[in-house]
C-alpha cells in the first residue's frame, strides 16, 4: 500500500510553492501541517475529495496521488488567480484526477458530490450543513473551526459523517486563516471578527466578543484599542513563556462575553479581557499591556492567568468537543464547535 510518506517524496513541493512561472505564493499552508492533516483524513484509492482553499496546489498533488487514477479531487478556492495557476501546474504534470474551481467553498461544490473526504485549509464561520450534506455517510472532514467569537481561536476538527448529521471525533492544535467572500490581499489582518483597524501610523487591529453592544460608530472597539496603544500600562508575565494555543484554547472554553483579542504589533497577537471602559490583555511574548495599573480589566486577565496556571495549561486535544445546531437566520446554516473542560 501507498503511504503518504512514500507520495510526498515523489511529489515536487517547491514546483508549486515556488513555481517559476507564476512565482512564489503567500497563501500556502505549512507543509508539516498539510501532511499531519492528510494522514487524519485517511484517504484511499478510489476516494471522491474536496478541497477547500486551493492554495499552492501542493495539497491537491498530494491529494490526486492518495486517490489515484479511479478517484477524483475537487479543489475550491475563492481566488482564481491560485485556481487557474494550480490547474495549469497539474496539468503540466500529468495529473488528470484533480479540478480546481474558483467558488465559495462555505457552499461546497454539489456538482461533483458526493465526497468520501473534506479537508480545508481556511476557517469557515462554522461547520457549513452543505458540507454535510455532500459527504457520503460515514464519511470524514477535516476542518478548523471556530472556537470563540474572535479571530485566531481555532482548532482542527475531525468529524464523522453518520445520517447527515456531524460528530467530532476528535480535536487538535491548529488553524488557517479564515474563508472570506472574495480573495483577502493582507494576510496579516483577519479576515472577519475585526471591529477596528488602524493603518497609520502602523497598522494595528482589534476585536472584542462584546461587538454587539457597541455603537454604530464602533466608539467602543476604537476607545479599546486606543487605550490599549497609548500610554499603557505594561508589565511582564511573571510565568513560564505563555503557551499560545492551550491559553486561547483555555480562554475559548470558557466562554466570557469580554474576550478580547488584538494585533498591536505586526506578526504579534494579545489576547485579554475589556469592557466600555477598561482592557487588559497579554501579549504571545508575555508582555501585559493595560489601560491601568488599577484596571478592573487587569484584575480579570490576573485571575484568568492563574486559573489556567492551576489547570496545568491543559492542551487543545484534552477538551471534549460538542457541536451546537445553528438554523441560520441572518446567517449560515450549520453547527458551532464547543469546547469544554472534562469532568
Amino acid at each position: 500500500m501507498t503511504t503518504l510518506a512514500d507520495i510526498v517524496e515523489t511529489v515536487p513541493e517547491r514546483h508549486y510553492t515556488h513555481h517559476e512561472g507564476r512565482g512564489a505564493t503567500p497563501h500556502r499552508s505549512n507543509p508539516v501541517v498539510i501532511h499531519r492533516e492528510l494522514t487524519t483524513l485517511d484517504v484511499h484509492p478510489g476516494m471522491h475529495v474536496a478541497e477547500f482553499g486551493t492554495g499552492s496546489g501542493y495539497s491537491g498533488a498530494l491529494l490526486a496521488q492518495l486517490v489515484g487514477p479511479t478517484g477524483q479531487v475537487t479543489s475550491l478556492d475563492i481566488d482564481h488567480y491560485l485556481t487557474r495557476w494550480a490547474n495549469l501546474i497539474h496539468h503540466d504534470r500529468g495529473l488528470g484526477n484533480i479540478r480546481c474551481h474558483t467558488a465559495d467553498g462555505t457552499a461546497g461544490f454539489p456538482e461533483r458530490a458526493p465526497y468520501d473526504r473534506m479537508v480545508a485549509w481556511c476557517t469557515p464561520l462554522l461547520l457549513p450543513q452543505a458540507w454535510v450534506e455532500q459527504m457520503v455517510d460515514g464519511g470524514f472532514i477535516v476542518t478548523p473551526l471556530p472556537v470563540a467569537p474572535v479571530p485566531n481561536m481555532t482548532v482542527v476538527a475531525k468529524i464523522r459523517i453518520r445520517d447527515r448529521q456531524p460528530e467530532v471525533e476528535a480535536v487538535f492544535t491548529g488553524g488557517y486563516i479564515e474563508a472570506t467572500a472574495s480573495p483577502k490581499g493582507d494576510l496579516d489582518l483577519p479576515g472577519r471578527w475585526v471591529d477596528w483597524e488602524n493603518r497609520v501610523p502602523g497598522p494595528s487591529w482589534i476585536s472584542i466578543a462584546w461587538r454587539g453592544k457597541d455603537d454604530w460608530q464602533n466608539s467602543g472597539a476604537r476607545t479599546t484599542l486606543h487605550r490599549l496603544l497609548g500610554d499603557a500600562y505594561t508589565e511582564r508575565y511573571d510565568g513560564d513563556e505563555v503557551d499560545w494555543p492551550s491559553w486561547r484554547t483555555f480562554l475559548a472554553a470558557a466562554g466570557n462575553p469580554y474576550l478580547t483579542m488584538a494585533g498591536l504589533k505586526r506578526d504579534l497577537w494579545a489576547l485579554g479581557h475589556s469592557t466600555r471602559t477598561t482592557a487588559a490583555v497579554i501579549q504571545q511574548d508575555g508582555t501585559i499591556l493595560a489601560d491601568r495599573p488599577n484596571s478592573p480589566s487587569l484584575e480579570v486577565l490576573r485571575v484568568w492567568l492563574r486559573n489556567w496556571e492551576t489547570a496545568g495549561r491543559p492542551a487543545p486535544e484534552s477538551y471534549v468537543p460538542s457541536l451546537v445546531r445553528c438554523e441560520g437566520g441572518d446567517g449560515p446554516a450549520g453547527w458551532d464547535l464547543r469546547l469544554s473542560r472534562s469532568s
